[in-house]
């Protein structure tokens, strides 16, 4: 039995959409807090079961007989260390053979400290747990971009702080067929794998593209970090949620999501979804 973790959110729902091509609904589990939301999982055939990060006693249910396990990285950043905690521990009681955990691309050595301490901490906590174990670190996804692209095609600026850095993203949907391929294959414990796009990208490169697909102008315009701060408070973003943001083009602007090992690629047996195709998609349809 597959069980996949926060499986009514936009990365689970691909993923076991990736799974039902490989094996059979009644193989798999959607782990999920809310079992209204995976309603639709259940009428395919697939067991449901309600999980919660925070409750360990439900985890115990959820995870029984469960011999293959994705863990979805949690949403709520400082939490997640005892949410992952849980779920490690509880997947050890059930006698979960192999656990596979969404990390982030190049957590070891990753400039985006706020986001890698708790990856990081993550993956010790399962090299030193009884369980066989894979870590995909996962590059940004390509959607992340989608609100600004349409902004911009919009105002005629794209604006952020992350320099000229090389931005290596995939879509959910590339992430998500590299976990079906680890949770339905063989040979991959004990790996860690460095999951990003086969194209490097600027944000230079995707104002032009912006551009390119919108038939308007576009350009890039670079701040720095405290002047991001200033634009995004500006236009109502609370200044809290603007300095995460604008310490995330910081860490962005090091290179941080760049990454050239085409391990991604390798994985799922195809290319990964290009760049233009995304926004063609974001701006046309």
């Amino acid at each position: 039995m597959i069980g996949v973790t926060g499986a009514t959110g936009r990365l689970g729902r691909l993923v076991i959409a990736e799974l039902l091509e490989r094996v059979p609904a009644g193989r798999i589990t959607a782990l999920a807090r809310n079992l209204e939301k995976a309603r639709d999982l259940a009428v395919r055939g697939i067991t449901v079961r309600h999980a919660d990060y925070d409750d360990p006693a439900t985890l115990d249910s959820a995870l029984a007989g469960i011999e293959r396990l994705l863990l979805i990285s949690g949403s709520e950043v400082g939490r997640r260390i005892v949410q992952h905690r849980n779920v490690i521990e509880a997947a050890q009681r059930a006698g979960v053979r192999v656990l596979v955990y969404t990390s982030l691309l190049h957590a070891d050595r990753s400039p985006l400290r706020a986001l890698a301490e708790e990856h990081l901490a993550t993956e010790e906590m399962l090299r030193t747990s009884a369980l066989q174990w894979v870590i995909l670190r996962n590059s940004w996804y390509t959607e992340n971009y989608e609100e600004r692209a349409r902004a911009a095609a919009t105002t005629g600026e794209l604006v952020g702080a992350a320099g000229h850095a090389r931005i290596a993203s995939a879509t959910r949907a590339d992430y998500a067929a590299a976990a079906a391929v680890v949770l339905t294959g063989e040979g991959h414990a004990g790996r860690i794998y460095e999951l990003a796009g086969d194209e490097a990208w600027t944000m230079d490169d995707l104002a032009r593209l912006i551009a390119e697909v919108s038939g308007r102008p576009v350009i890039y315009r670079d701040l720095s970090p405290d002047m991001y701060v200033a634009y995004l408070v500006e236009r109502g973003t609370p200044r809290p949620i603007a300095e995460v943001l604008a310490s995330l083009e910081a860490g962005i602007a090091q290179d941080a999501l760049f990454d050239d090992s085409h391990q991604l690629s390798q994985l799922i047996g195809r290319p990964t979804t290009p760049l233009r195709e995304v926004v063609y998609h974001w701006l046309r349809t």
